[in-house]
């Protein structure tokens, strides 16, 4: 009977064992199954990116997309220390990135999801017609402190930037200054939408902003010349795509390896004629 009663008891204990086991797996395979991604980085970015994360949870009730910025820069490191699925970014990798990809064992896959014409933007009273690309950095390099100097009003120029952890203030550094510094007198805003509300009050501003914020506030999109021998050209949908317009850039999305299983629907989903068309609805420019 005593040997009977110790093996019930053995038996009971196993089951048990098993039981509990069976149960962390479970509870184990349900949290893999918890279907969600995270999107961070590019300011530029975030008002497409929620659009798209909109429209897609509505196809794919079961994935829940969360959307943040904060700038590329920010959404880079978020991807390289693991704490984002996907990183938005209005710039590409810089190299110091990607050689810290490589020490975190991290593979960065850049996607191309639309693009961008950068726009150069005043207050509607400003009576500025047109600006070069020589004088945009003579403006943001400190060369250039008022109106008359660009054959406009006696009046000193506001100067608005994006932060440094921009994208857009990496790529207007690189393409606009020539990599030079940005003067002192430049003031840092913290997001386009500051941008586009500062040149809304203040008839003396100038700031540049992606396409998809030209639609708000009360501001005028300046023509962009090359060169004073060159036309001046305003940000489209042909003049971006074309490359006439000086100031376009590629707007991108970067994965840890090649994306698969929920990144890869919601890419497939941004690329889609249905994604474009988001695209193209919140000022941006599709890839064709």
């Amino acid at each position: 009977m005593k040997n009977l009663t110790l093996k019930l008891t053995a038996l009971l204990l196993i089951l048990f064992v098993l039981g509990a086991a069976g149960c962390a797996k479970k509870d184990k395979t349900d949290t893999k199954n918890n279907k969600s991604v995270t999107i961070k980085g590019s300011d530029t970015m975030v008002h497409l990116m929620s659009t798209l994360a909109e429209a897609f949870m509505k196809k794919n009730p079961d994935v829940q997309v969360s959307v943040t910025g904060g700038g590329s820069g920010t959404g880079i490191a978020a991807l390289l220390n693991g704490t984002t699925d996907v990183c938005a970014s209005s710039r590409d990798m810089q190299q110091k990135e990607k050689d810290q990809a490589k020490e975190k064992n991290i593979n960065p896959v850049e996607k191309v999801i639309a693009y961008d014409g950068i726009a150069i933007v005043v207050h509607p009273d400003n009576p500025i017609k047109e600006i070069t690309m020589e004088q945009l950095k003579k403006i943001y390099t400190g060369a250039y402190k008022n109106w008359k100097e660009l054959g406009g009003a006696d009046q000193p120029i506001t100067i608005l930037s994006r932060e440094s952890n921009s994208g857009t203030y990496v790529f207007f550094q690189e393409h606009v200054l020539n990599k030079e510094n940005y003067a002192p007198t430049v003031k840092l805003m913290p997001a386009s939408s500051s941008i586009v509300q500062s040149v809304s009050s203040d008839k003396w501003s100038i700031g540049y902003v992606g396409l998809g914020y030209t639609k708000e506030g009360n501001i005028k999109v300046v023509p962009v010349k090359k060169d004073d021998a060159s036309a001046a050209i305003i940000p489209t949908h042909e003049t971006v795509l074309d490359k006439t317009y000086s100031i376009a850039r590629p707007l991108y999305l970067y994965f840890n390896g090649e994306p698969a299983n929920n990144n890869k629907l919601l890419l497939d989903y941004a690329m889609s004629p249905e994604g474009q068309k988001i695209v193209e609805e919140t000022g941006y420019i599709t890839l064709k």
